[in-house]
């Protein structure tokens, strides 16, 4: 494994409500990315079909208008789409790590899947708790795929936006020496100067201390949002125009020591953001401290991971059904003590 490798943040509007000309424009850009020399290009969360900024602005009777289409165009596990990321990262040599809407039967649920440089996926792994209205449109994930995986360019892990506001999911990706994280995170303009805790400043705030606390580079892209998405949502209503301004897009990459890496991207315009990162840097960061390691106090806190894949049926007439009871039933025991 290499210690040094370029990475790629990428700064894109979504092709809102359009699966297959999305993913030909994500194809354009891992292309663009390779050419530079990128060994890993990560894209935003839900960057398809684009993140459901409707569920923000209007009641619900109103957003249904748009339930049918988001749900007919997020992506299937397995599918002609998939097929075809897997075929670019073959033919371009080059990790991905792409925000996607998820279908899973009647379900969606907001993902990140990585694919390694010959187009396998390595890792698909959901959202623990979608975000406040967000519940309206997505399921929950679970800490079966809570995981940092070996690459050829270190282990890698993921985190979709408010995740990184969870200290104990945070904790479990630190825990597995995790040395390259994607931040996804949609745009970052929605409700503009009226909830601050949405905006850029915090947001960003939290990939930086990411990196920081987890001793790790960072890679946290962002969508933007353009006037065709927005006169499509907004219809002309000033108000919901207040709420979903233009742009939005504020890219980072962090190193290890909270440091930004690459040059800014204006908020309002698309490309793609790239860092040399050495993973040596590491070391030196740890050594000052390593929250799951030398800097821990194991006799005073510790995390508890489930790490089953949960279902919502299990079937009693075998005995893998009952060992799965008792299991929980001694997880749930244990943790009472």
């Amino acid at each position: 494994m290499s210690t040094q490798a370029k990475v790629a943040a990428v700064q894109a509007a979504p092709c809102f409500l359009d699966l297959d000309a999305g993913v030909d424009k994500a194809i354009g850009l891992i292309e663009e990315a390779a050419k530079n020399g990128a060994k890993l290009i990560a894209f935003s969360e839900t960057w398809l079909p684009g993140y459901p900024n409707h569920i923000w602005l209007g009641p619900v009777a109103w957003q249904m208008q748009f339930v049918g289409r988001y749900f007919d165009n997020s992506i299937v596990a397995g599918s002609e789409q998939e097929m075809r990321l897997s075929k670019a990262c073959r033919d371009n040599n080059i990790q991905l790590s792409m925000g996607c809407s998820e279908r899973d039967g009647g379900s969606l649920y907001i993902a990140q899947w990585h694919f390694d440089e010959t187009g396998e996926v390595v890792n698909r792994r959901r959202k623990l708790k979608p975000t406040h209205v967000e519940r309206t449109v997505y399921g929950e994930g679970d800490g079966s795929d809570l995981t940092v995986v070996d690459t050829s360019i270190g282990r890698v892990g993921q985190l979709a936006c408010w995740e990184h506001l969870q200290p104990l999911s945070k904790y479990a990706m630190y825990a597995q020496n995790e040395q390259i994280h994607v931040a996804a995170w949609p745009n970052l303009h929605l409700y503009k100067d009226m909830a601050y805790a949405l905006g850029a400043e915090v947001n960003n705030g939290a990939s930086m201390i990411y990196a920081v606390e987890g001793s790790c580079f960072v890679l946290a892209p962002c969508s933007l949002v353009t006037k065709e998405m927005q006169d499509m949502l907004c219809e002309g209503n000033k108000d919901m125009e207040a709420m979903l301004p233009v742009g939005g897009g504020h890219t980072r990459i962090f190193a290890p020591d909270g440091s930004e890496m690459g040059e800014h991207i204006p908020h309002d315009q698309e490309g793609i953001m790239y860092a040399d990162i050495d993973l040596h840097m590491i070391g030196y960061a740890k050594n000052a401290a390593d929250p799951a390691g030398h800097y821990a106090k194991r006799d005073s806190t510790r995390l508890m991971i489930n790490r089953k894949k949960q279902s919502a049926v299990v079937n009693f007439d075998d005995a893998a059904g009952w060992e799965e009871v008792v299991e929980q039933r001694g997880a749930v025991a244990e943790a009472a003590e």
